[in-house]
């Protein structure tokens, strides 16, 4: 699940850093009947504002009012919606570093000592997550053993457990 909102990659115009976060601010613009919308990020090294492009010259009138609604409130979860859709992110030509934004809650710690563990994976969001580091953290297992439990055919998935996932799965480890 999420702890934060993940950075944004993106060159920084003025200092070069390749990284910001959103500050959950957006700056909406009318001009008579269309309307403008951007949400606005902040270099991490120097601070400058950039604008990511949420609407651009949209008739007011194909806005949905609780939108416009939780554009003025600086909603955080329209902050985290709208960094996640795929139109925003192309448009912006942005990508996003999920690196320390998100936590595994395993419910415990009493299922690591059965001989096999039937486990299916639920995501809060959708996060692209590595796999192996999920189970290797849910676990307690190193990577490197997890890759070779895998080669043995002890962690079988009916996805592919090789790159990366944003999506529930589920797998079986045989100890």
């Amino acid at each position: 699940m999420p702890t934060c909102l993940p950075l944004v990659l993106r060159r920084c115009h003025t200092c070069a850093s390749e990284t910001f976060r959103a500050s959950g601010k957006f700056r909406v613009n009318a001009h008579h009947k269309l309307i403008d919308a951007w949400l606005l990020v902040l270099c991490t090294s120097c601070g400058d504002t950039a604008k990511l492009t949420v609407l651009e010259r949209v008739n007011v009138r194909s806005v949905r009012p609780e939108m416009l609604d939780r554009l003025h409130d600086n909603d955080l979860g329209l902050t985290a919606e709208l960094l996640q859709h795929p139109v925003v992110q192309r448009r912006n030509r942005i990508a996003l570093d999920w690196g320390d934004a998100w936590r595994l809650d395993t419910g415990g710690s009493d299922h690591l000592d059965h001989e096999v563990l039937d486990v299916s994976v639920r995501f809060a969001a959708r996060i692209p997550v590595r796999p192996v580091r999920l189970i290797a953290e849910g676990c307690g297992l190193s990577r490197a053993e997890v890759e070779r439990l895998i080669g043995e055919g002890r962690v079988v998935s009916a996805v592919r457990l090789s790159g990366k996932l944003s999506g529930d799965f589920t797998f079986t480890l045989k100890r």
